[in-house]
């Protein structure tokens, strides 16, 4: 680690409605206040960086990879959204700060990120988006060094050290940070490549990964608790007071939601990414609940329930709500390794094709609904039953084809697992009594040597154990 003289910004970040400095409150200031370092503990996702980087050099032997953070982004005016680093960089680092880029170079890593000021400058008390006094203390470059086991620099040192690279041998992760964008400013093939192999490499995931999984799960399951205790106060307030409730135990044990989350009472369900969360939730109806913690570490979940508002399923509220419920065993039954990726959404849909058959809706049979060349079926299930999950909630998405959707599943993946049927109330097709219903069952599964694990398989689940859910947390 390198400790150099930290150079001032062009000027502190200020606001006009800020108080004038007098040069006499900026003398004050500058003096009397201690700079000393702190101890900090090792990171406990520093164990498994190390091997995430080091199989990352082996695809690109002596190149120099750029793996940004990410920066501040306005919100509205001078106020920021909360900021969430990039997955591939948290994958690789553990850093969460922002404004900090990671350099392997032939696999030795570097990290450059914006420590804490010294007290040799105004920063500290002066500018809004990083002094301590607005935003709080950082920590320096020497205590990164010990949680996270990188060798750290100033982010003010990296355009140096990038324009002394040779361009032919550096590849970036673009569309993270537009300043280390403007600093490397042509994106060709080898930086796709780069950002390819980042969604590759995480798609198995490691221990220390599937146990902050199954942490995001279990709070994700208390989130849901939280949910049906207040039930009476649901009632009151509508979808925004359940929203609201999740969201508060998500803060409490975790980073923030994985998502925006979806509260769809009635035929709010049967839009399939309903975030308004702002109508009525009245009795005799259902409500469609997609919601997922994301933990400290950023591993989120993604679970979805439809329960009965009033504690009980109608007789066809419980009709549809089984098909769907026996579509997802079918999917659970074909997940496995070695299968493809595909296989648990076919063997899902078969039951659903069948299912909608005997509902009387399927202009032509089963067999024909579900031919390649017809899919008439998917009118009341447009999504597909599985999507890859970890640091994002749809994760590894640049992964290629063949090693995802196109490609079979291994023993690590952690995907979930969601059938559903949408029935609009606009839909003239189906029956009155079908119209406004949408159900969905969602549980994360993660792909075992022998089968798959349903990760958030407490939950309750069947149609029979969310009624007994809700009568037991409403009392």
């Amino acid at each position: 680690m390198t400790e150099s003289k930290q150079e001032p910004h062009e000027g502190p970040r200020t606001e006009s409605h800020d108080p004038a400095m007098t040069e006499a409150l900026a003398a004050f200031m500058r003096r009397g206040w201690a700079d000393g370092e702190r101890e900090v503990d090792r990171a406990p996702v520093a164990d498994w960086t190390g091997p995430r980087r080091q199989r990352l050099a082996e695809r690109f032997p002596r190149d120099l990879l750029v793996v940004p953070a990410g920066t501040l982004k306005a919100r509205n005016n001078d106020c920021d959204y909360p900021f969430r680093v990039d997955s591939a960089h948290v994958w690789l680092t553990g850093n969460q700060a922002s404004d900090a880029v990671l350099l392997l170079d032939d696999g030795e890593p570097t990290l450059y990120f914006r420590p804490r000021s010294s007290r040799d400058t105004d920063e500290f008390f002066r500018d809004r988006k990083y002094g301590e006094f607005w935003a709080g203390r950082r920590p320096s470059l020497g205590e990164t060094e010990q949680r996270l086991g990188l060798s750290c620099r100033h982010i003010d040192e990296l355009p140096s050290a990038l324009e002394k690279a040779d361009r032919a041998r550096v590849r970036v992760h673009h569309g993270v940070d537009p300043d280390v964008d403007r600093l490397l400013d042509s994106e060709d093939d080898r930086d796709g490549e780069l950002a390819v192999a980042l969604s590759e490499l995480r798609l198995v995931k490691d221990a220390w990964e599937i146990e902050q999984l199954q942490l995001a799960v279990d709070i994700t399951w208390r989130g849901f608790d939280d949910a049906i205790r207040e039930w009476d106060r649901v009632l009151a307030h509508g979808e925004r007071w359940l929203e609201g409730t999740f969201w508060r135990r998500a803060r409490m044990e975790g980073n923030d939601v994985g998502y925006t989350s979806i509260v769809a009472a009635g035929p709010h369900a049967t839009t399939l990414h309903w975030t308004d969360n702002d109508g009525p939730v009245r009795p005799g109806e259902l409500i469609l609940l997609d919601m997922g913690v994301e933990a400290r570490s950023l591993y989120t979940a993604d679970i979805t329930r439809t329960l009965p508002i009033d504690g009980t399923f109608t007789p066809l509220q419980r009709d549809v709500y089984d098909l769907v419920f026996k579509a997802q065993q079918a999917g659970f039954d074909a997940a496995k390794p070695g299968a493809a990726f595909t296989d648990p959404h076919e063997a899902a849909m078969e039951v659903l094709a069948h299912g909608l058959a005997d509902l009387g809706l399927l202009p032509v049979s089963p067999e024909e609904a579900l031919d390649p060349s017809s899919k008439v079926y998917r009118r009341w299930t447009m999504h597909g039953v599985s999507h890859m999950l970890g640091l994002d909630v749809h994760d590894c998405s640049q992964a290629p084809p063949e090693k995802y959707a196109k490609g079979p599943l291994e023993s690590g993946h952690v995907l979930t697992m969601e059938p559903g049927l949408y029935f609009h109330t606009e839909d003239e097709l189906v029956p009155d009594e079908l119209k406004g219903i949408g159900i969905r069952i969602e549980d994360d599964v993660l792909i075992t040597d022998s089968g798959c694990h349903n990760l958030s398989g407490r939950m309750p689940r069947s149609a029979d154990e969310v009624e007994r859910w809700m009568a037991a947390l409403r009392t």
